[in-house]
């Protein structure tokens, strides 16, 4: 659970039930880190419809927005986040526990394509110093075949996970994995 008081799915009625219940559906569980959102229904709706988005966008594959969120989260230091997605490369997208490793250090021994690395190098940038950012690295992203928004989606994605980061850590969300 979390210091936060939060809706456990036992517990869950009406709008938040709902919603669980849609989670439950497509992973099998709520992990406490949605649980945390559901102190506010409107956040937890708006939280699962994201999810959806992102599993669901037609570029930006889960083995990037995995990474994005745990190589975002391991300069925010959650580890909640970075194990959760290194669990997600690993047990969905195939890759071996050496691969995540390499990744962590240095994302660009990834086995992501080229062009992937281009987007997650712009996004970690963005997230780590944003005022570093310059059109040259916007173009590097196009020139690599990423839409205007692609770049927009993948460094919102790396950007709330800062958000997610805090949010986890500051309420001291425990592990369910």
């Amino acid at each position: 659970m979390s210091i936060l008081n939060t809706v456990t799915p036992e517990s869950a009625t009406g709008e938040v039930a709902e919603i669980y219940a849609q989670i439950q559906n497509a992973w099998g569980h709520v992990p406490t880190a949605i649980q945390v959102f559901s102190a506010n229904p409107f956040l937890l709706k708006h939280q699962w419809e994201y999810y959806g988005s992102v599993m669901q966008h037609p570029t930006l594959s889960m083995p990037l927005t995995a990474c994005i969120r745990m190589l975002v989260s391991q300069a925010g230091h959650c580890t909640y986040c970075i194990d959760m997605n290194a669990g997600m490369l690993i047990n969905v997208a195939g890759w071996t526990p050496d691969q995540v490793a390499a990744t962590r250090a240095d994302f660009n021994d990834s086995p992501l394509s080229a062009a992937e690395k281009t987007l997650l190098g712009l996004v970690l940038k963005m997230t780590r110093d944003s005022s570093s950012v310059t059109s040259a690295d916007l173009q590097a992203a196009r020139d690599a075949g990423w839409s205007d928004g692609d770049i927009l989606d993948a460094a919102n994605h790396g950007a709330r996970m800062v958000a997610g980061d805090i949010l986890i850590n500051g309420f001291k969300v425990e592990r369910d994995f």
